[in-house]
């Protein structure tokens, strides 16, 4: 098997002739110590943090960085002056309920980005190929427009869908292009092979946004004919974290630019196969690094791939929930055939609103839905698919509570 495109792109970032695993940590200590310094002389949020670490193990010692802390301070954070900021992404994301944030890149954030997603799209697509991206377009240096830049520098062609359209108008894209991958959300993707029907043409996939869980990608590799690109990605770890290699189990880290760390609930770092709090130390960022920032995913810490390649692997990535989990339900759902998409509520009871290529199925949906959830009441409603229908959820999926 050939080593991950991850691994090239690494070694030709950073000048290495050939990377190793004591190659590679002796570089995120150098880097790391080279951020710490940085911001010891911002004295911003983290002027009371040590200027150097002597290893990596002493990263364990620093305090966490939190979701409130980026709401509460963001000017603290930022390295840079405003002037060279090219970019800010405000707001809370889809589905999180805590506070918004503002997170800042540079040019430089932004070419780091364009690159590993380079690598990782290189892995499913030919120089040629056309690429449905089904993900917002919202300026230069918006998600959008990064991916489509790295499939351009692959000699690939981006088809700009973007979201928010109805199913007809990308139904309509979709058969004027004929694209033979897709990037996007792995929900749309399926909504779209099931409403597209026979002669699909599109035949590899990395999928990101949100959870792809077990049910969503047996159904999605089942009507590809192949296995999919899982990508992980925040606008904590400047979009782009983690990425599939062809061995296709788990996903590669960015470890050129990030430090993780697997941690449970009292905070303690966890052995690698474990589960737990995924923690990010990003030292890559050129605008805002982050020190130990506690990202709310949960994963854990593969062992050495198959691939060869030597940085470290993160298994699927999941959100706590709660007493309903979107995931779980989705993952249960959509092994329905005739499902096309849905969305659901919790007041103390669980409602299902759906939309399905056959009448007739809300017993059907009851029962899936009971069989996770014995003990809740559940309502389900359905509805058959209009063309004139937008996705019902225009981001992260998420249980709406009331």
């Amino acid at each position: 098997m050939k080593r991950t495109a991850l691994d090239h792109w690494i070694e030709k970032t950073e000048a290495l002739p050939n990377i190793t695993r004591e190659g590679l940590e002796a570089l995120q200590l150098q880097r790391l110590n080279e951020t710490l310094a940085r911001l010891k002389q911002r004295g911003g949020f983290y002027r009371d943090y040590p200027e150097k670490l002597e290893s990596l193990s002493d990263l364990q010692k620093l305090p966490f960085t939190t979701a409130d802390d980026l709401a509460a301070y963001p000017g603290k954070f930022l390295l840079t002056s405003q002037s060279e900021v090219s970019r800010v992404i405000s707001g809370a994301t889809s589905g999180t309920t805590g506070p918004a944030k503002r997170v800042f890149y540079t040019a430089a954030d932004t070419e780091y980005t364009i690159g590993f997603f380079a690598a990782g799209i290189s892995e499913m697509l030919s120089a040629g190929e056309k690429c449905f991206i089904a993900f917002p377009f919202t300026g230069p240096f918006g998600l959008g427009d990064l991916i489509a830049k790295a499939v351009e520098r692959l000699g690939g062609i981006p088809i700009r869908a973007g979201f928010g359209q109805t199913w007809e108008e990308m139904i309509g894209l979709v058969q004027q292009t004929l694209p033979e991958t897709y990037i996007g959300f792995p929900v749309t993707l399926l909504s779209l092979s099931r409403i597209y029907g026979e002669d699909f043409p599109i035949k590899r996939a990395l999928v990101s946004g949100d959870a792809c869980p077990a049910g969503v990608m047996a159904e999605l590799e089942k009507a590809l004919g192949t296995k999919l690109y899982p990508h992980y990605g925040s606008r904590e770890c400047g979009l782009g974290g983690a990425v599939t290699c062809p061995a296709f189990e788990g996903m590669h880290l960015r470890e050129n630019h990030i430090i993780p760390e697997i941690i449970d609930e009292q905070g303690n770092v966890l052995p690698d196969g474990q589960f737990g709090e995924l923690v990010i130390t990003t030292i890559g960022a050129d605008a805002m690094p982050l020190i130990r920032y506690r990202t709310g995913d949960f994963t854990r810490i593969l062992p050495k791939c198959p691939c060869g390649g030597i940085t470290i692997r993160i298994d699927t990535v999941s959100r706590r929930e709660g007493d309903v989990s979107m995931e779980a339900l989705d993952s249960a759902l959509f092994r329905i055939p005739a499902f096309v998409d849905y969305q659901a509520s919790f007041d103390g009871q669980l409602n299902i609103a759906a939309r399905t290529l056959d009448a007739g199925l809300e017993e059907k949906i009851f029962d899936v839905a009971k069989g996770l959830y014995s003990n809740m009441k559940i309502s389900v409603y359905t509805a058959l698919f209009r063309p004139s229908d937008c996705p019902m959820y225009l981001g992260k999926r998420h249980i709406i509570r009331k």
